[in-house]
């Protein structure tokens, strides 16, 4: 159980702060908003490259006059990376092939020797409703996957198909009309993991506790394999909650260092509890023995990294490579407090959009540093 009482010796340092980021407009995509990436994967976590190039996907909206309007219209594009710089491609998914009518985040798995690539995704409402709902269902699809001169063709696609469904007993079902942001149920944000030792695969999510009564119900919940990948899910209890304390424990993902698992959550301060103690919008960690814990919180209150002081929004929705390197993508950056952005205009004139740097942790047990 993550709680205020674990904060009581958070400060912020050098060591768990993220350099400030200068605005920079030439990063921009012409056209786009881009947020949440992850990037493509083997099963083991570590990244193929391509011509010195990896793949990504990332959450991508047409710019329109208030930023926030993007989780609504969202849509999954391929993305690669050399060397610092970001190309934009293709929709990951055909037109109409997706069931909700956008799509969150997920996570995904390249099997090279096959050329097949395994997408798990969050489906946002229904497709077809004649409005965008806060429904939130896991689903999964394959494709065969080639790639020749920079360029990523996807084709032969397997129909998605429901990956695990949220039990209304462990975890509430995420079937809001309306919300307020921050404050809605989630069963979103599928992230694979298989472990080294045992060979088991899991996916991590973010969900809401069904059995709390507080309007602050944030759980990391898990589902583990049944038999060989493909065969389908078994959901098990949440491996960390922080009802009580926090609603948004977000793209939950997990990496092994040194025979040690890490689990990383992204959460920001306005989702903790009104009262009591809060942290900074950050990235956040945990570790244990083994995939299903029982976890110890990094550092003894979990927080990895914080947005600098001065730019408290300055970056979000942070992913933890297999080396340490760790992105997110660029929101507010410059700005001192997001509180003052109270119209569209103000938002769109200082949200960024855009992939954010690169920087590195290190991990040594149950501390991490920032080592930029």
């Amino acid at each position: 159980m993550w709680s205020a009482a674990d904060l009581g010796g958070l400060a912020l340092s050098e060591t768990n702060s993220i350099p400030t980021l200068s605005p920079a407009p030439a990063a921009r995509v012409d056209g786009f908003d881009l947020w949440d990436m992850w990037p493509i994967e083997r099963a083991d976590g570590t990244l193929p490259r391509f011509n010195g190039a990896a793949f990504w996907m990332i959450l991508t909206a047409p710019v329109a006059a208030d930023p926030d309007s993007r989780h609504a219209i969202a849509r999954i594009r391929l993305a690669s990376e050399y060397d610092g710089r970001w190309t934009l491609h293709q929709p990951v998914f055909p037109d109409g092939f997706t069931p909700g009518d956008r799509e969150w985040s997920g996570s995904a798995v390249l099997d090279e020797e096959k050329g097949e690539l395994t997408v798990y995704f969050t489906a946002a409402g229904r497709r077809g409703s004649s409005m965008a709902t806060l429904e939130q269902r896991l689903f999964e699809a394959r494709c065969r996957f080639s790639e020749a001169d920079g360029a990523v063709i996807l084709s032969d696609w397997s129909r998605p198909v429901e990956s695990v469904e949220a039990d209304g007993k462990d975890y509430m079902i995420a079937n809001q009309i309306t919300g307020v942001g921050g404050e809605i149920f989630g069963f979103r944000d599928p992230g694979f993991f298989r472990d080294p030792a045992s060979g088991r695969s899991f996916l991590f999510l973010t969900g809401s506790c069904a059995k709390s009564p507080s309007r602050w119900i944030g759980v990391i919940g898990v589902a583990e394999a049944i038999g060989a990948e493909g065969s389908g899910w078994r959901l098990l209890p949440p491996v960390l909650s922080a009802a009580g304390f926090n609603n948004e424990l977000e793209r939950p993902h997990m990496r092994v260092v040194d025979g040690r698992y890490y689990l990383f959550w992204s959460t920001q301060r306005k989702v903790f509890a009104a009262s009591g103690s809060s942290g900074p919008t950050g990235l956040y960690g945990a570790v244990s023995d083994g995939p299903l814990g029982p976890f110890m919180f990094l550092n003894g209150h979990g927080l990895i990294a914080a947005n600098p002081v001065d730019a408290p929004a300055q970056e979000y929705s942070w992913w933890v490579m297999d080396d340490l390197r760790v992105i997110g993508f660029a929101d507010f950056p410059g700005v001192a407090d997001p509180a003052t952005l109270t119209t569209a205009q103000l938002r769109r004139e200082r949200f960024a959009g855009y992939p954010a740097p690169f920087f590195r942790i290190a991990l040594d047990g149950g501390t991490s540093r920032v080592v930029v």
